[in-house]
């Protein structure tokens, strides 16, 4: 990884560390809003009428629905994010060279047509789904578990160790769909689909779905514990009902 960062700032500058930002956030804004959306809502709803926290297997459930939905919704702008950071490593004849996520969305729907938009869509789904049951189901148990101790209070403290667990859940679960995703998305028609992918993928052996474990942990688990501490202080200081 960080002979990756050095070659990149070497070849491009250090803002090529941020290459597909644009993108990146387009995709919070469509998958992250839908996926919290669903859980917050329906878990809120359902906590309500049982009087108390929802069972874990209703959490997995319920985080599967709503992180394959966002996943899905999110689509466009994450394979735009993918080629965007991808274009680094080709060969300068060969980069797309998109101006930001919109002009991506734009080029991509001109270029390769409405149906490319959604290329990798079933892998982004069901990673939608894993990432969400490993951060949103696993924090909410994880949460409730260690207030159940009795020996931490419900702040910023157990917000993190929370968040910290889902964090690293949320990585083991999703990161052999990460690798799949990736590899479709920034494919040039070299896979036929999911099932030719993943078989090509295995060739390399069980740790090739495994490949950047590290720092998938290193973006995901920071970014699951930041996300649930802002979340939980913006419940916080605006008046939501929090169901522990």
């Amino acid at each position: 990884m960080m002979g990756m960062a050095v070659h990149v700032v070497k070849s491009d500058g250090v803002l090529a560390l941020y290459n597909g930002l644009s993108a990146s956030l387009c995709r919070q804004m469509s998958y992250s809003l839908t996926r919290f959306a669903i859980y917050e809502t329906v878990r809120d709803m359902l906590g309500s009428s049982n009087k108390g926290p929802m069972p874990f297997y209703q959490k997995v459930l319920l985080g599967a629905f709503g992180g394959f939905t966002g996943g899905f919704v999110g689509t466009p702008a994450d394979m735009v994010n993918v080629r965007m950071q991808n274009d680094m490593k080709l060969p300068p004849e060969l980069r797309r060279n998109y101006k930001h996520a919109i002009d991506g969305l734009i080029r991509v729907f001109r270029e390769e047509g409405l149906k490319r938009l959604f290329s990798g869509a079933t892998m982004a789904s069901s990673r939608g789904a894993m990432v969400t049951v490993g951060q949103l189901a696993c924090y909410d148990q994880a949460k409730q578990l260690v207030l159940g101790t009795g020996v931490m209070g419900d702040n910023i403290f157990t917000h993190f160790l929370s968040s910290f667990i889902a964090g690293g859940c949320a990585t083991f679960l999703c990161q052999p769909l990460d690798v799949l995703k990736t590899r479709l998305m920034s494919s040039k028609g070299e896979y036929t689909g999911v099932m030719h992918c993943l078989r090509e993928t295995a060739k390399l052996g069980p740790l090739a779905f495994y490949k950047g474990l590290v720092p998938a942990g290193i973006r995901l688990v920071p970014h699951t514990v930041l996300t649930f501490i802002f979340l939980e202080q913006l419940k916080k200081n605006f008046g939501i009902r929090i169901i522990s």
